[in-house]
């Protein structure tokens, strides 16, 4: 598809030398994505889009062009290559979207396809040299392809170049940390990463955090990656063909493609669009916070059990001492009585007494469901303080404590105390919501 005229749209993608956008082809509206780095730094965005553009394969994403365009604010050059849009985003997002963990037979599926792009890349003689899930771009029919070529590099006729070693430490294979050759079993490799990051969520050596230090324990030590412990005995055994320390005895793309974990039948598992409605919703680019999206559904799932145990009823129960909760949303049967030092009172139900009412008993008696809600919610049991004001029930004769003793003349300054504290609360409940989305 030939691309002449085109619209630039929002950022899907940062990498260290190229942003890529999604874009409009006109007048045909069809969607794609534009990696854009500046003029003066396209050699590699010009080295992928030569390997991308003899490349055919329905597992290897495809170039649908190349230009060169002024930036409107400076004028400023800008390299521009086209590419098929995945929609459905990278496989990083699509395991952060179901859990951090995939089921076996996605794993199998995704690897197959990924495995079979591969294949297809060192039968052309082409290293990727930077395999791993970000990398890796899924569509809505759940196939999976391999992307992102920018480190990609021939593995003949190269004329003895020496090239420098490129890629993701935590990825790289033993040979490769060394500094000593980069080629087709690097990417087996790092494909084995890759399906420990489907298995766990988490990176190859999660217990490392300096690349240097990834490194020398990669390069200079007997250890390989961990595999999950709750893989089948076909999935561990893949992973120690993917992760001989010696590149000569790492079994090839067409090798594994044999292999009894991926050759083993099983039902579909991709998960499709159709599929993952059931799922939370994540961001479909490498941009886009996902800790965000699911406070919503979470709140709903607080407030549905608010519904089902409601914290208003508790309180009103340990307010009665047992007894049968008090009508709160009626305050006919109510009367407010302060007592002070210099004058007792004594509170009672007899029908005869005249009721001792103030013109703030209906705000007094709002105040107190504040109250309750807001001890429900963690407020600190103020329970000591409360002395001096009751609400006696004329029908029960019960007196029930419910509000801290204050002055009536300055009741104002309490309600509107409650109601930054309520509001803290809130603002404090939403942001922990947000901090457990995050450490998922």
């Amino acid at each position: 598809m030939a691309i002449s005229q085109w619209c630039r749209g929002r950022i899907i993608g940062l990498g260290s030398t190229a942003t890529v956008f999604l874009a409009t082809a006109f007048p045909s509206g069809h969607l794609f994505a534009v990696k854009s780095a500046d003029l003066s730094l396209h050699a590699s965005l010009q080295r992928e889009q030569g390997i991308l553009s003899s490349l055919h394969h329905p597992n290897i994403v495809s170039c649908l062009g190349f230009d060169v365009t002024a930036e409107s604010s400076g004028g400023r050059l800008s390299y521009n290559l086209f590419l098929e849009y995945a929609p459905v985003g990278s496989l990083s997002e699509c395991i952060m979207k179901h859990g951090d963990r995939l089921e076996e037979g996605v794993i199998r599926s995704y690897t197959g396809d990924i495995l079979r792009g591969l294949a297809y890349l060192h039968a052309k003689s082409i290293a990727h040299c930077d395999v791993k899930s970000r990398n890796v771009l899924i569509w809505p029919d759940g196939r999976a392809k391999v992307a992102d070529l920018g480190c990609a590099r021939p593995t003949a006729g190269d004329d003895g170049a020496v090239r420098p070693i490129a890629g993701t430490p935590m990825f790289m294979a033993p040979e490769v940390a060394r500094g000593e050759e980069q080629g087709a079993p690097a990417d087996i490799w790092a494909l084995g990463c890759t399906v420990v990051e489907m298995a766990s969520g988490l990176p190859p050596w999660p217990d490392v955090d300096v690349p240097a230090a990834a490194l020398h324990r990669i390069g200079f030590t007997s250890d390989v990656p961990k595999c999950p412990g709750w893989l089948s005995e076909e999935a561990k055994d893949f992973l120690d063909k993917c992760w001989r320390r010696d590149a000569r005895e790492r079994w090839t793309a067409d090798q594994l493609l044999q292999h009894p974990f991926l050759a083993k039948q099983s039902p579909p598992n991709r998960f499709t669009e159709s599929s993952s409605s059931h799922v939370k919703v994540s961001p479909r680019s490498t941009l886009e916070q996902s800790l965000w999206d699911s406070v919503a559904d979470e709140e709903e799932e607080v407030e549905m059990e608010r519904q089902i145990d409601s914290p208003e009823e508790r309180i009103r129960q340990l307010i009665s001492g047992g007894f049968p909760a008090a009508n709160w949303t009626c305050d006919d049967n109510w009367i407010t009585v302060r007592i002070t030092e210099e004058e007792p009172t004594v509170a009672t139900a007899d029908a005869a007494d005249e009721p001792i009412r103030h013109s703030n008993t209906d705000y007094i008696s709002s105040a107190a469901d504040r109250f309750s809600n807001s001890v429900a919610d963690g407020v600190p049991d103020y329970s000591d303080e409360l002395d001096d004001v009751v609400f006696v029930n004329q029908m029960a004769g019960e007196r029930q404590i419910c509000t801290p003793a204050v002055d009536v003349d300055n009741n104002m300054y309490i309600y509107i105390l409650l109601i930054c504290c309520i509001a803290c609360i809130k603002l404090t409940r939403l942001t922990q919501l947000k901090v457990k989305r995050a450490m998922r």
